[in-house]
């Protein structure tokens, strides 16, 4: 015999001795927000975002689906004090309406890329999660760039090069504000600006470290910009022995050179940069490049402290050049200059 119940969402259709099984559904109808999923530690997730868990786990604590008829709601968790078993495919059949499916895009570190899925939920309850087969390409791209944004000193392929690119700039921002801002919060905070035009179509680490950082940034200096940094921050001074000196332009400190003290004679004054408004510090070392002195004033350096530093080294390093006018000696690389030998 069959028999046949109205409910708010349709009509339940059932054999007439088959209606325990149906208990927990005409609960759900009564309690909407108290149907339950169960946990993999045992606690249960109620529709409405809750925790439950029963008094008496031996009594339903197996069952995937509940629905609560009473619950304890004082606090952090509720304990459940009256439900009955809701068939899973009772949630399914009745409540398929309700239910929302929405496509999910994020960045998983395990594997090192973009994880695309699909997501069926009833309320805060996760019913499916599984891989969504034919992504967008918007969807990556954002999740990707999102993923930077959270790590951008790690995920994309900054090298010496490109690191002392944006140092340079930083360098000169704090001299001229109108300079574009590379600190790495800023790169962060625009990344959709500078970034999404070089990651179309790319969803994995290996691919981000493919890109040409550099270039990347160039691009977002400006050509005009960048002949600009050439001049107010070269990467390299030429000392008079001839040899390209790099600049360091490491934190908040003025940019310096570590040189040996014999590649600098001849060289009067200190060199300036960033407009001419800040002198480049000169860590000066011995012929065994170990330093000797630090000077942002060269010319003072010459006419004294020289002099003191001059009697150690040439202790120390007597078959090297230690000439008695600095200012009008001839820089070398070597021991000695070639006419000296």
């Amino acid at each position: 015999m069959n028999a046949d119940i109205q409910s708010g969402s349709g009509m339940i259709r059932g054999q007439t001795g088959d209606w325990l099984s149906f208990c927990g559904l005409l609960v759900s109808y009564a309690y909407p927000d108290r149907i339950a999923r169960r946990r993999p530690d045992g606690r249960y997730l109620l529709r409405s975002g809750r925790g439950a868990v029963f008094r008496n786990r031996q009594l339903l604590g197996d069952e995937p689906f509940v629905a609560i008829a009473e619950v304890d709601d004082e606090g952090a968790e509720g304990r459940i004090l009256l439900a009955a078993p809701l068939p899973e495919e009772h949630v399914y059949e009745y409540y398929h309406d309700q239910m929302e499916e929405s496509a999910l895009a994020d960045w998983d570190e395990h594997t090192g890329a973009v994880r695309v899925r699909r997501r069926l939920t009833l309320g805060a309850i996760l019913l499916q999660d599984k891989p969504d087969p034919h992504p967008t390409a918007e969807r990556i791209t954002e999740a990707l760039l999102g993923a930077v944004a959270e790590q951008i000193d790690t995920l994309l392929p900054w090298n010496a090069k490109s690191k002392q690119l944006q140092a340079r700039v930083e360098f000169l921002r704090r001299l001229e504000p109108a300079w574009p801002d590379l600190t790495d919060e800023a790169l962060a905070r625009h990344v959709h600006e500078w970034l999404a035009p070089y990651v179309t179509g790319m969803r994995k680490r290996s691919e981000l470290q493919s890109l040409s950082l550099y270039t990347i940034l160039e691009n977002r200096i400006g050509w005009a910009r960048m002949q600009e940094l050439q001049t107010e921050a070269p990467t390299h001074l030429i000392v008079p022995s001839g040899s390209k000196i790099p600049v360091q332009y490491e934190g908040p400190q003025v940019p310096y050179v570590s040189v040996r003290l014999q590649e600098v004679f001849g060289m009067m004054e200190t060199p300036r940069i960033g407009y001419g408004r800040i002198p480049i510090t000169l860590h000066l070392l011995s012929p065994a490049s170990r330093p000797v002195q630090v000077t942002s004033d060269l010319r003072s350096f010459w006419s004294g402290t020289y002099f003191e530093i001059k009697k150690d080294l040439k202790g120390r390093y007597p078959k090297h050049y230690w000439p008695d006018d600095p200012l009008e000696a001839t820089a070398t690389r070597r021991v000695r200059p070639d006419r000296k030998r």
